[in-house]
């Protein structure tokens, strides 16, 4: 299969068990996630030779975080070892109409501090076909923009597709220094993956939709869509819709563009969602493999989609599900009966 390569930073994730509030809890559930390393671990259990890179600390925590990605497949050979410490973010899993919550614990982790002697980006990027970066890691610090810049170079260098994921976090910027990050390295980029908030607060382009009230009809979009593949040269750029009735109840489809048609995804209805953290990555991990796998536009859409549902459904940051049962879903089977 093909060589993926993505780049950002793996945290320690404590959330507090079942629903229970920051408040209640007297233990956290752990297990590690983040960004690039989720969409890393889509790639790989549908069997692509995926690299994770990162920087993570020489002591016991960062030894866990690297285990784990190697339990699901991804490798691990590029990644620094040094720094202080392993970044960790909190979560607190929202029910009905009371939302998720997240607080971050991350300044000063080893990837936000790393430096460009950490990686031979060039070495990296032989021979891969695909890198896969998002806008929270040039989020994390300078240091951290100034690495994704030189791995779009590299990557450039040979001649690798490069997808972003905007990814805007209001908790580690302001969208005008998102901006004026954000908009320099899209010449790099060939598909451009975000939602209406990602493609304003990163790129200063507002579609006619209402995320907050569930307002996110695809005809709102194609205005931008245009304007973004003109002035960037994207070869596609796609969102995720999503209709946010309650945090147990979305509706969830796609849009993608190619510069002359507009496809717009089958809809699911997702109730009750177990938790959604890292449904946007496990689309990003779909549209890669749809695309790797020679998959006509509207299939590889149609086989992220169904991806993402399915994480929806899944405890953890990981998306672990197979090729296989992405495509039983993406040709219709949502019944869920019991498979013996």
């Amino acid at each position: 299969m093909s060589k993926i390569i993505t780049l950002g930073e793996i945290m320690l994730r404590l959330s507090t068990p079942g629903y229970t509030r920051f408040v209640q809890a007297n233990t956290f559930n752990v297990t590690y996630g983040g960004g690039e390393a989720n969409v890393a671990v889509s790639c790989a259990n549908y069997g692509h030779d995926t690299y994770f890179i990162s920087k993570l600390p020489k002591n016991e925590i960062g030894q866990a975080a690297l285990n784990h990605l190697r339990r699901f497949g991804v490798h691990t050979d590029f990644i620094a070892r040094g720094g202080e410490r392993l970044g960790i973010y909190y979560l607190e899993s929202g029910a009905a109409m009371r939302p998720s919550k997240v607080i971050y614990d991350r300044t000063h982790s080893a990837i936000a501090e790393a430096t460009p002697s950490d990686f031979d980006f060039d070495k990296i990027m032989e021979g891969a076909n695909w890198f896969h970066w998002s806008g929270i890691t040039p989020a994390i610090s300078d240091n951290a923009a100034e690495l994704t810049r030189l791995a779009c170079e590299a990557a450039k260098r040979h001649h690798v597709t490069i997808s972003v994921d905007l990814n805007f976090r209001k908790k580690l910027w302001t969208s005008e220094k998102a901006q004026t990050i954000m908009r320099p390295l899209m010449k790099y980029v060939d598909v451009c993956i975000g939602n209406e908030e990602d493609a304003q607060l990163c790129l200063g382009f507002k579609p006619q939709a209402d995320v907050m009230k569930g307002q996110t009809d695809a005809e709102g979009y194609k205005g931008i869509f245009t304007t973004m593949q003109k002035e960037f040269g994207f070869k596609y750029v796609i969102s995720t819709l999503r209709e946010s009735f309650s945090a147990s109840h979305n509706g969830w489809k796609a849009m993608i563009y190619d510069g002359k048609d507009f496809y717009i995804s089958k809809r699911y209805d997702i109730e009750p969602i177990i938790d959604r953290v890292g449904g946007g990555d496990s689309f990003s991990g779909g549209i890669i493999h749809g695309f790797l796998t020679k998959k006509p536009m509207d299939e590889a859409l149609e086989f992220a989609v169904a991806a993402s549902a399915l994480k929806h459904t899944i405890n953890g940051d990981f998306n672990m599900v197979s090729a296989e049962e992405v495509e039983a879903l993406a040709e219709g089977n949502v019944s869920g009966r019991v498979q013996r």
